[in-house]
């Protein structure tokens, strides 16, 4: 049984470079397009923010309300239970989602292409020590993945891989797994994983002849906006889930309607989109199960309501500009 399991991984691991030429590219097939940064803050975009900012202050004093309704707390206790699974749920819903990386020849994204065989075995180290149950073995792994990561920073450039910023989280929990630095694991994957869905929703804003082909090309419904209008909102449901991880207003009710997005997507792009995002996926369920109980946000430093709600529309706005400004200028 071990040859039979030995010969089978061999093969497996001859043939994944060949796969690499027949993987999906990304969606969108013309070249990115910067626009001038007026035409990315018309009136329209200020105006929309300056809404979701009032919106968000809002929301940061009712969402909690929201798990009053019995239902919800009956979910919301069994959650609860289910804390203890989380780091089990990361360790091997990495795993998995590598192994379906390396199958369809990508390493960590879909345009991130296995070109040699070293990659594609050390891809397959990688999924062995995940799927060992020891600690040991899930920072081996890490360390690893934080390599070949960085391998892949060097070649591409570091600002392109700021979209992929949450990897270097999700090393960091399996880092500090078992150690005297576990309970900074989580915070860290909720602002990591933040700040990576800020970055890349600016760049809808930014170069939105992509979006818009996409949109064209794949038939997405617009619900009768304009695509170019759909676009600046559609980037900023968004930016404003990753602002809510950051600040530490994103529950578990919020972290469900994001993955149901996220998985309705999957029927419009397919296995693309599948390989692209199924490491978000398991991010998400971790979300789901362990919501904000765990984390200290920075919302928390203000005590009355009224501070709450000028913090996260100040804070908002400020952090909308300073990733645009920063996007724009190195983009």
């Amino acid at each position: 049984m071990s040859k039979k399991l030995s010969l089978f991984m061999f093969w497996i691991i001859l043939f994944t470079p060949m796969i690499v030429y027949g993987h999906v590219k990304w969606f969108a097939e013309v070249p990115p397009e910067k626009v001038s940064i007026e035409e990315i803050l018309s009136p329209f975009f200020i105006t929309f923010a300056l809404l979701i900012a009032l919106l968000l202050a809002i929301l940061s004093q009712v969402m909690h309300k929201l798990l009053d309704i019995p239902i919800a707390k009956k979910v919301d206790n069994g959650l609860d239970r289910l804390r203890k699974y989380s780091r089990y749920i990361l360790k091997y819903g990495t795993a998995f989602a590598f192994i379906i990386q390396v199958l369809s020849g990508t390493m960590f994204a879909p345009d991130f292409a296995i070109n040699y065989m070293w990659e594609a075995i050390m891809m397959w180290v990688i999924i062995a020590f995940l799927l060992v149950p020891h600690h040991i073995s899930t920072k081996i792994a890490a360390l690893l993945m934080l390599g070949l990561f960085v391998y892949e920073w060097i070649d591409t450039g570091w600002f392109y891989m700021l979209d992929y910023g949450f990897y270097i989280a999700i090393i960091g929990v399996l880092l500090v797994g078992s150690t005297k630095l576990e309970d900074w694991g989580f915070p860290f994957l909720y602002l990591g994983t933040g700040l990576s869905l800020c970055w890349v929703a600016v760049e809808k804003w930014v170069y939105p002849g992509m979006t818009i082909n996409i949109v064209e090309s794949h038939h997405v419904p617009t619900f009768g906006f304009e695509p170019a209008l759909f676009i600046v909102m559609a980037a900023f449901v968004e930016f404003v889930v990753g602002y809510l991880l950051v600040v530490g207003i994103l529950n578990r009710i919020l972290a469900v309607v994001v993955t149901i997005i996220f998985i309705l997507t999957t029927t419009i792009f397919g296995m693309t989109e599948i390989i692209g995002h199924a490491m978000i996926h398991i991010v998400l369920i971790i979300f789901i199960i362990e919501g904000v109980s765990f984390y200290h946000p920075p919302i928390r430093i203000h005590k009355t309501r009224l501070d709450q709600m000028v913090f996260v529309f100040l804070n908002f706005i400020f952090v909308l500009a300073t990733f645009i400004l920063v996007y724009y200028r190195f983009g």
